[in-house]
C-alpha cells in the first residue's frame, strides 16, 4: 500500500516539474519572438530615417541644380519637389544659412524610442 502512495507522489511531482518545464519553455519563446519583433520595429524606423536623409539631400541638391539656389523652407520641398514625410515619427529641422550655401538639416526621431518601448 506504500508502494502505491509514494507512486502516486512520485507521478504528480514529476508531472509539475514537466508542466513548470513547459511553462518556462513558453515564456522563453514569447521573449524570443517579442524580442525579435522589437529589433525589426527599430531597424524599420532606422531605415526610414536614412530614407528621409537622403531624400531630402536628393531635394536639395536638385533644387539648386534646377534653380540656382538652395531651397527656402522645407515647405519649399515639400510643395515643389514632392517630399513627403512621416511628421509624426520625425521632426525635421531645416535651417537656410544663404542662397548658394547647403541648408543645415537634422532630423530628430519623435516617437521611435516611444514604440520601442511597446
Amino acid at each position: 500500500m506504500e508502494e502505491i502512495y509514494i507512486g502516486k507522489r512520485a507521478n504528480r511531482i514529476s508531472g509539475t516539474i514537466s508542466k513548470i518545464g513547459y511553462t518556462l519553455i513558453i515564456v522563453v519563446l514569447i521573449f524570443i519572438f517579442w524580442n525579435g519583433v522589437n529589433e525589426l520595429s527599430t531597424s524599420n524606423i532606422d531605415k526610414q530615417e536614412t530614407s528621409l536623409s537622403e531624400a531630402i539631400d536628393r531635394d536639395i541638391i536638385q533644387c539648386y541644380c534646377l534653380e540656382g539656389v538652395y531651397p527656402p523652407s522645407l515647405d519649399y520641398l515639400e510643395q515643389h519637389y514632392g517630399l513627403i514625410y512621416d511628421k509624426e515619427l520625425f521632426f525635421v529641422d531645416y535651417r537656410p544659412i544663404g542662397a548658394n550655401i547647403y541648408p543645415d538639416v537634422t532630423i530628430i526621431r519623435i516617437q521611435g524610442d516611444a514604440k520601442k518601448d511597446l
